[in-house]
């Protein structure tokens, strides 16, 4: 945190433009996210925030505010925004428990390293640590889920604090930054001067053309070069440097559950993710690659499985902005730190085109021999995942934007859909949040009003997050709920499988809830998946409503997401099936 503070530093926020104007805080607050182009922010009204309100009120024309049912549904609909925009989220709360529901929304986007700027009321400066009524001290409950974080006590010190916010947040490795306001700072009056922001300075280190040079020494000799991206790649927006790398390289590449969308699926070089519910395909790359070259990935545990096995013998090269990853979970060969669109850029000016045909050969053989498939349990007719989704992968030409609680649901999504352009991809990948998708959906489809958006969820997270329907309702946000419905916790009840003797302690999780009643309730139209021939006519109907729809898709309770490594297990070591004899 000190080192972004110190970083910030460097950047002068005092450049203006314009006549300077006096303003109470709340206008400037907007007139902030204004300079920041800012159009759309997310949130729930309440005392401490009352001024921010009255200015949004005011502001209405040119900044939309978006209420949910709840503030964490409010986070993670700024999430959803930011990840699939490219922009930066904004999410507004008040004192107390306002504030609180917003800490799994910003710890989310802190493990995924997305740019978020969370603004929260707090009671007036003179009423600070006296317990006072919706008061609580959201900068230290935030400090470890953040970049950084604020409290403004002096009117004065608004304006830049907000404008270092929003780089802090997209500088180097970005991530969500809170200001704190209380609410006599909203009401006070000071000078205020526009500003130009400040774009983020990416600080690469003085030899990163001498370290490039020596990686492109390095894949220029390899034999048989294996790629591996992660969300890194796409957070810098580096797809297209990525895709055409790979292209020059001619290697088989692979993507983490965040590198989703790094690099088009269809592509003959695509192996599918690596790790605990990756290809066995992606597994023999890694065993049989000389050189495994890994872009914008921290080597999450499952990722590795082992991490004494992981990858073992192998020269590794990695890259990644966030100097703190490197060496971390794995030891490099060769590591360079940096920018990894600046990075990309320089391999390939530097890179000849290559041909590895054989290595391809071999990958493509692997292809065919261990493809991903599902097989029904009793006959054809039932409901599938893999053709639920990869129907809706035809139907959408693998461009709609999907978003995903967690869950079994959320792997089905990552192995069958075939992702082909930036930023369609939303999940919760480190923090595994269940009761991420639908907030994240509301933000996608106001960020991407012309593309579809379909949350894919399973029963157990629809029910963390369902009151975030009537959010689809009021706004008329045109988003498909797609609740795979199996009456389980699917991925838990998994694991009691095959690890604790069929123990399915508190996973059958029947509520007896009839979803199309539900989805009257709420006012949105309902639709019932019970048989594979239901599938097509089910998802063309919702896909060319244009309204906001709840699909209840019936599928068993014990399909399971294969391959799967146990924790610990070599990553080699993979499930391939799992007998049901209950």
């Amino acid at each position: 945190m000190q080192i972004k503070k110190q970083a910030v530093k460097k950047h002068n926020f005092n450049a203006g433009m314009g006549i300077n104007m006096k303003l109470n805080g709340s206008d400037i607050i907007i007139e902030c996210l204004l300079e920041q182009g800012v159009d759309t922010v997310f949130g729930y009204p309440g005392g401490a925030v009352l001024n921010i309100y009255d200015a949004l009120y005011k502001y209405k024309k040119k900044i939309r505010h978006v209420i949910t049912a709840h503030e964490q549904g409010a986070c993670h609909a700024a999430d959803g925004y930011s990840r699939t925009t490219g922009k930066t989220g904004v999410v507004i709360a008040t004192s107390g428990p306002g504030a609180t529901n917003l800490v799994t929304g910003i710890a989310t986007a802190h493990m995924d390293s997305i740019p978020l700027v969370a603004i929260t009321g707090n009671v007036g400066t003179s009423l600070l640590g006296l317990d006072s009524f919706q008061e609580v001290d959201i900068c230290g409950i935030t400090m470890p889920v953040t970049k950084h974080n604020y409290i403004v006590k002096d009117i004065n010190k608004l304006a830049d604090t907000i404008r270092e916010a929003f780089y802090i947040a997209n500088e180097g490795r970005k991530g969500p930054v809170l200001i704190d306001i209380p609410k006599d700072i909203t009401a006070a009056v000071c000078e205020y001067k526009k500003k130009s922001p400040v774009k983020p300075v990416y600080h690469n280190p003085d030899n990163i053309n001498e370290q490039c040079e020596k990686v492109a020494e390095l894949i220029n000799e390899s034999k048989k070069p294996f790629i591996y991206a992660g969300g890194g790649v796409v957070s810098a927006d580096a797809k297209e440097e990525f895709e055409a790398l790979v292209e020059k390289i001619n290697a088989p590449v692979s993507l983490s559950l965040m590198g989703q969308c790094a690099f088009d699926n269809t592509n003959k070089l695509y192996t599918g993710m690596l790790g605990m519910h990756g290809t066995k395909t992606s597994a023999l790359a890694l065993q049989n690659c000389d050189l495994f070259i890994v872009f914008g990935s921290r080597f999450s545990d499952r990722v590795l499985c082992n991490a004494d096995t992981f990858a073992k013998g192998k020269k590794i090269i990695h890259i990644d902005i966030d100097p703190a990853e490197i060496g971390k979970n794995v030891n490099a060969y060769l590591s360079v730190n940096g920018d990894v669109k600046y990075i990309i850029s320089k391999l390939n000016s530097l890179l000849t085109a290559q041909d590895h045909s054989a290595w391809i050969n071999e990958i493509s053989e692997w292809k065919k021999e261990y493809p991903l498939h599902m097989k029904p349990f009793k006959n054809d007719s039932e409901v599938l995942p893999s053709d639920v989704i990869t129907t809706l992968d035809e139907l959408t030409n693998g461009k709609a934007i999907i978003t995903t609680e967690v869950g079994q649901h959320q792997m089905w999504v990552a192995q069958f859909y075939n992702f082909k352009t930036a930023r369609q991809f939303a999940s919760s990948g480190g923090l595994g949040t269940m009761g991420y998708g639908l907030g994240a959906s509301i933000g996608s489809k106001i960020g991407n009003p012309n593309k579809p958006v379909i949350n894919i969820a399973g029963d157990g997270s629809f029910f963390m997050n369902l009151n975030e329907l009537s959010t689809l309702k009021k706004h008329n946000i045109p988003v498909i709920e797609l609740v795979f419905n199996n009456n389980v916790l699917g991925m838990v009840r998994q694991w009691q499988r095959l690890f604790y003797k069929k123990h399915f302690s508190e996973t059958d999780i029947d509520r007896n809830t009839d979803y199309m009643k539900l989805a009257e309730a709420f006012g949105i139209d309902g639709y019932v998946i019970q048989k594979k021939s239901d599938i097509k006519s089910v998802l063309e109907k919702a896909l060319k409503s244009g309204r906001p729809c709840l699909i209840d898709c019936r599928m068993h309770k014990d399909i399971n997401v294969l391959p799967m490594v146990p924790a610990g297990a070599d990553i080699n070591d993979q499930i391939m099936e799992i007998e049901i004899d209950d």
